[in-house]
């Protein structure tokens, strides 16, 4: 990654998951590979004040098995946050946008 220039602006809305929700978006695109939308797409948690909260999309499964393993968790009724966001491929010269289903929203460059 070329650290002089700006590969991504994007946003997140949720008070205290904010700045974890960011983290999270990122490492889904560099960690693991994910481009921008599918990135925006894939489940979140959250651990506050002792209490790991899963959105519902997480299967009940792995709810049930992060509860066996000694953790509080809380299924949320709403979503995690919300994102939209500009991917700049400053080599290949093109704009990237995401915007998630969870919420209304647009990503739009030029």
């Amino acid at each position: 990654m070329d650290k002089r220039k700006c590969r991504d602006r994007s946003t997140s809305k949720s008070g205290d998951y904010q700045a974890a929700g960011q983290v999270h978006f990122l490492s889904q695109i560099l960690d693991r590979g994910l481009d921008p939308q599918e990135a925006a797409e894939i489940p979140r948690f959250f651990a506050y004040g002792g209490v790991l909260q899963l959105e519902k999309t997480i299967p009940d499964g792995i709810a049930a098995e992060l509860a066996r393993r000694g953790h509080e968790v809380k299924r949320r009724a709403e979503p995690l946050g919300g994102s939209q966001a500009i991917w700049i491929d400053h080599s290949g010269g093109f704009l990237m946008g995401a915007s998630e289903p969870r919420k209304d929203g647009i990503a739009l460059g030029y």
